[in-house]
């Protein structure tokens, strides 16, 4: 591994970096109070081809690899966890998706305007009753004698569900074979029989808007199912992958905040005569917050190298994301309670971010696989058994 970065790398981080702490920084408190949707942000964020960093120029993103995608997304989410979320979604779940298993003709149409920040994509796999154990999905794609499905049922917690204009859908087309019955269709949130639900209210993340979304007979047309029929399961597994990349990355950038705001304040805040970072109990917990810091990035940067390779190679990365996925987010919920205890009770007052950082933290270990989800993946590629 070289992580020695090169011009192109350097270069987005530094368009992210300038973008997040000139645009978001500065509103992502209020944003975080109203729960409203940072469309504008979003919009020059594509235009800046954050939001298809991976997607080659031609479907309108910025032909970018994994790292520098990594590297844009820790910068985004230091600033702010519910910009980097849609972010993150358009860029790892959704286009990834599409790039991967899309045909030329799908790539166009739904990937260019995702990519360019035009309209937003979301990701649907999760229903009321099946989060963890997708396989046990309800929501059922009929085929009819044309070619086209007939789509009825419920997806729940859909990031950017409220103002996506497509989604990618995991639906069962055949329920007798179970995870080989799952097919993918790309959604037209426009067409009839699609329905969005109430926009959640979260305890963290407020900005990136989620939600449950219906379907009451939705036709979704034969050129309008990715990949083969029945390999939906096979899809979403691989996408997966990509997109605990991309919430290790969130994780980074959230720890990397608090850590440096929690560095400022132990230099500056004064008790006793003395600045409380010389206290051997806090200069103790700065000392394992660098660590389990660095230990994240790390990770992260190495699954995004091994994704990188898997281009060349076609060898899985699942065991080096899900370690990436679990090791930081269970980071920033450790770095971010810390911050909070040694800021005290200026940790606990919404005048400061830490514990905007505190609530973001949180949804990090249950999305896009818990952190009991990530054990067993790794538990399992490890030992062989199921």
């Amino acid at each position: 591994m070289d992580f020695s970065f090169t011009e192109d790398q350097l270069a987005i981080q530094a368009v992210a970096r300038d973008f997040a702490q000139r645009r978001i920084a500065p509103v992502a408190a209020e944003f975080d109070r109203s729960g409203e949707f940072p469309l504008d942000n979003i919009r020059e964020m594509g235009q800046l081809g954050l939001m298809g960093i991976e997607v080659p120029p031609e479907y309108g993103g910025a032909g970018m690899d994994a790292i520098a995608y990594v590297l844009a997304m820790i910068e985004i989410a230091a600033a702010d966890c519910a910009h980097s979320t849609i972010m993150s979604v358009n860029n790892t779940l959704y286009c990834n998706g599409l790039l991967k298993f899309g045909t030329e003709a799908q790539k166009k149409k739904y990937v260019t305007p995702i990519a360019s920040g035009e309209a937003i994509g979301a990701f649907a796999l999760t229903e009321p009753q099946s989060g963890s154990d997708a396989t046990a999905m309800r929501c059922r794609a009929v085929k009819q004698a044309d070619g086209s499905f007939l789509i009825n049922g419920k997806k729940s917690w859909i990031t950017s569900g409220p103002v996506a204009k497509y989604i990618l859908l995991f639906a069962m087309s055949d329920p007798e074979r179970h995870a080989r019955g799952i097919t993918a269709f790309l959604i037209d949130t426009e067409r009839a029989g699609f329905q969005r639900g109430k926009t959640e209210p979260k305890l963290g993340i407020r900005a990136s808007a989620t939600c449950e979304i219906e379907f009451t007979d939705y036709r979704a047309l034969p050129e309008e199912v990715i990949g083969e029929e029945g390999h939906g399961f096979k899809i979403a597994m691989g996408v997966l992958d990509a997109g605990r990349i991309g919430i290790a990355s969130q994780a980074v950038g959230l720890a990397r905040a608090a850590y440096q705001a929690t560095l400022a304040y132990a230099r500056d805040r004064k008790a006793f005569g003395q600045a409380i970072g010389s206290f051997q109990m806090i200069q103790q917990k700065i000392a394992d917050m660098k660590c389990k810091l660095d230990a994240a990035e790390l990770l992260t940067l190495r699954a995004a190298w091994c994704k990188q390779r898997a281009h060349e190679t076609g060898q899985r990365f699942s065991t080096e994301a899900a370690v990436a996925k679990l090791t930081a987010s269970e980071a920033a919920m450790w770095i971010t309670h810390q911050a909070v205890q040694i800021h005290g009770g200026m940790g606990y007052s919404k005048e400061m971010p830490l514990e905007r950082y505190f609530r973001d933290a949180k949804i990090t270990e249950i999305y896009e696989g818990t952190s009991e989800i990530q054990r067993l993946v790794i538990a399992r590629n490890e030992t062989g058994l199921r």
